[in-house]
């Protein structure tokens, strides 16, 4: 099929289909349940359009309606699950990650690009809670302000790089951000230029990650993993000498064992 990217208004684009899964991820952890007037409101539908959707989905199973509220059901795993199951590698990186919290005590993720924001594939958590909200599978956080992020980042092409730092908009997170653009883009290329990634509490205060790339013996590009921790903890040299080259070493398995 031709690769060519359909958009609105293009003859096979399916403008029903898109309005159905816009409606599906309207809802996130903030909003669990929600009633036909917020749904319209966070899909920018009219109120007709939104309840359309939303009894087709309520008949489909995807739905489920308690008086005037709305909320996903069960069902939606499958559609995960799909993605899940397709890429069988992930069950071996898995594993590593799980080493890597048995052996270090410390939370590690396999997440891949979507948009500007990095989603988390595959997860290992430690006991320890580093951030307010929970990490888990399917969630989302800014590519520009994640270890993660910036190494993938570094391996877009550069039209496409250049079109994210474009729209990308950057706020002060913490008193460590970077808010300029400029800076950011030095960022992404250090991080292509060494292989790795430290990100030293930018997205959330005492939050300290490094991140590398994973390729497959293809040298097809599989996400990005990483290990994160606390700040007062462990230290920036600990991450360089001891966190960095485990994750360096996971990252050759993961390629000689996915030719």
């Amino acid at each position: 099929m031709d690769e060519q990217i359909l958009k609105p208004g293009d003859r096979d684009y399916v403008g029903a289909l898109a309005s159905g899964l816009d409606v599906l991820q309207a809802f996130d952890a903030e909003h669990p349940r929600m009633t036909l007037s917020e749904v319209a409101a966070r899909t920018d539908m009219d109120r007709a359009k939104a309840r359309r959707f939303l009894l087709t989905l309520h008949a489909l199973g995807f739905v489920k309606r308690s008086g005037r509220q709305f909320e996903l059901t069960p069902r939606v795993l499958q559609l995960g699950y799909a993605y899940q199951a397709s890429n069988q590698y992930r069950a071996v990186i898995q594993q590593y990650l799980e080493d890597i919290t048995a052996e270090l005590g410390e939370s590690s993720s396999l997440a891949v690009l979507d948009g500007d924001e990095v989603v988390y594939v595959v997860r290992s958590a430690a006991r320890q809670r580093l951030m307010a909200i929970t990490l888990s599978v399917g969630t989302r956080l800014p590519a520009a302000y994640t270890s993660m992020g910036r190494v993938l980042l570094g391996q877009l092409p550069e039209d496409e790089l250049e079109q994210f730092l474009r729209r990308v908009d950057l706020k002060a997170l913490t008193p460590s951000s970077i808010t300029s653009k400029e800076t950011l883009r030095a960022e992404i290329y250090k991080a292509r230029e060494q292989g790795y990634s430290i990100v030293d509490q930018e997205l959330d205060q005492g939050l300290r990650s490094v991140a590398v790339p994973v390729f497959a013996g293809s040298g097809e590009l599989l996400g990005a993993i990483n290990i994160s921790t606390n700040a007062a903890r462990v230290t920036l040299d600990t991450l360089m000498g001891v966190y960095l080259p485990r994750l360096q070493a996971i990252a050759e398995k993961v390629r000689q064992t996915t030719r």
